[in-house]
């Protein structure tokens, strides 16, 4: 399954990804340092890891994106 996400931060010097990860975080009321970018760093396509968050928040904010 895939979330599609869109940021205002530009594609460049790691910008995006790093916007991409601070709303994730956010998202799901965890530390940045508790996402981390798994694959796809230059790619559209991304595999994240989060850490601590708990699944019934996890299928709140999905259903909410």
């Amino acid at each position: 399954d895939a979330v599609k996400v869109r940021v205002a931060a530009p594609a460049e010097g790691g910008k995006a990804n790093a916007a991409l990860l601070a709303l994730v975080a956010a998202g799901l009321d965890v530390r940045p340092s508790d996402v981390e970018l798994l694959a796809g760093p230059t790619s559209r396509r991304k595999r994240l890891l989060v850490r601590g968050a708990a699944p019934e928040a996890v299928a709140r904010w999905l259903d909410g994106v």
